[in-house]
């Protein structure tokens, strides 16, 4: 059982320490320091602050079903192989969440009730780089093939984890990507001082011998037709994501200099492994203006800090959020309240409820400032606020307002999948779409979301697809495909 007096022994949560602001933007590591034995101390101390309630509503908020109490009493007891087992029980890639999901589960903490909720991500990502180190983290190939095979279009989270369960049920599974390397966002879209790329790595290599295919550099539907999948696989998943980035038709939108965050993030994180390579956007030396709050535009801002940017503003059209939970978004729900990132602390100037109406032209064709004006939200829409209207300077334009679903066309017309109303690939119960045999997981499907609910559905997907081809499945299905957070 859990330590008894839990939290009331360990009342403050503790978390790693980041490195200094001006080291790190020298650099593209991972903005932590480097874990300690009395770091690991400290770890488990604050794993026991887990008392393992009685109705544990941290589940709710994790659409993975993490066994979060028993791996934080494992933790504790510094039983880490058996912690570790325990959290691949329920999830492929805790070493990508751990970095990168928001952790909906500490929101939902009981605990968070009336104090800091339990360090879970942090827990989980210690047990997981730990087993990684002491060779825990083995190839789990299957005991037989079933003849049967499979194409895993897109390597996003969704597609990995639907690949590697795949492959463990005994089929054979090809994940295809368009990229020249494996791994979608998580290799070009993620910065590297988020989520360094030997994590992904070291995954992919326990993936490729379980016997996982990796076809990098094959855009399909155009090198591959939908045909020639369906006639080569016995089912595919459609794993592409929502990548049509949603835009600002402001007057101007056409000068150079206004760039999508996703015409942007990937060449950065090229550079980052090939010193040779010539990004065609850099932010040095530039006013550069960030439109968008989310995670996109934070991995923007600490891109631009570490290319030398001369100054740095964020836009977003919503106000600045309370530093408390509100209301709306009462426990155990996802709390909507001002957060800063790593990227936040190393400048720049963040400015809420603002809108752009203007791109202004330096003369020559490129952008060289903004007109904005504030605004209110009223009646379901947003509305100018008189005499606020402003020019700032801007050298370069981010665009991180977020995506609108998958691209249409192409290989989704190749297959004649039907679409939703919202543009996202249809699908029913099973994740299978209008066609036999193809089959949708991850953003396609739901719309853009977190990393861990890409996750919850390439493994639910899994589970589907063997079902349909195997008549019965022993793998896991956390979520449906209509699954959406727990809210009170």
């Amino acid at each position: 059982m859990a330590d008894p007096k839990g939290f009331l022994t360990t009342r403050s949560r503790e978390l790693p320490a980041r490195r200094p602001v001006d080291v790190r933007i020298q650099d593209w590591r991972e903005v932590y320091e480097e874990q300690t034995a009395a770091d690991r101390d400290v770890l488990r101390r604050q794993a026991g602050r887990c008392m393992d309630c009685g109705i544990a509503f941290c589940h709710s908020g994790c659409p993975l079903g993490n066994l979060i109490p028993e791996w934080n009493d494992l933790t504790r007891r510094d039983e880490r192989r058996a912690a570790a087992e325990r959290l691949h029980a329920t999830n492929n890639f805790p070493e990508f969440t751990g970095r990168l999901c928001p952790a909906p589960c500490e929101s939902a903490c009981v605990l968070g009730i009336s104090e800091e909720p339990v360090t879970i991500k942090q827990v989980e990502v210690s047990i997981v780089d730990r087993a990684f180190a002491e060779g825990w983290v083995e190839p789990l190939a299957p005991d037989r093939l079933s003849g049967k095979t499979v194409a895993v279009v897109g390597s996003g989270p969704a597609g990995l984890a639907a690949a590697q369960q795949l492959t463990r049920a005994g089929h054979t599974v090809a994940v295809i990507e368009r990229a020249d390397a494996i791994g979608g966002l998580l290799r070009y879209g993620i910065p590297e001082f988020k989520m360094e790329k030997r994590h992904l790595d070291r995954r992919l290599a326990q993936m490729a011998a379980e016997g996982t295919r990796f076809r990098p550099g094959v855009d399909v539907g155009v090198d591959l037709t939908g045909s020639d999948l369906t006639r080569r696989y016995d089912a595919v998943v459609l794993a592409i994501g929502a990548t049509v980035p949603r835009d600002l038709p402001a007057p101007g939108r056409e000068l150079a200099g206004i760039v999508q965050a996703m015409d942007y993030l990937p060449h950065a994180n090229r550079r980052v492994h090939d010193p040779a390579y010539a990004v065609p956007v850099s932010a040095a030396g530039k006013h550069v203006i960030i439109i968008g709050g989310g995670d996109t535009g934070a991995d923007c801002l600490g891109t631009v800090h570490r290319q030398g940017a001369r100054s740095v503003t964020q836009l977003e059209i919503m106000p600045r959020p309370t530093d408390l939970r509100p209301e709306s978004t009462p426990w155990p729900t996802w709390p909507i309240i001002y957060r800063t990132s790593s990227a936040h602390e190393e400048g720049g100037e963040r400015v809420y409820a603002v809108s752009t109406s203007r791109f202004v032209d330096d003369g020559t064709g490129s952008v060289e400032a903004l007109d904005l004006v504030d605004v209110t939200f009223s009646a379901g829409r947003f509305e100018p606020v008189p005499g606020t209207e402003r020019r700032i300077p801007a050298d370069l334009v981010l665009l991180a307002m977020g995506f609108s679903g998958p691209q249409p066309g192409g290989l989704l017309e190749q297959l004649g999948v039907e679409l939703d109303p919202r543009g996202n690939v249809a699908r029913d119960e099973t994740f299978m779409t209008s066609v036999p045999g193809v089959f949708v997981a991850g953003d396609a499907g739901r719309g853009q979301s977190l990393i861990v609910w890409a996750i919850a559905e390439g493994r639910s997907c899994a589970a589907a697809v063997d079902h349909w081809l195997d008549g019965e499945t022993t793998l896991p299905a956390p979520i449906s495909p209509t699954a959406r957070p727990v809210t009170v």
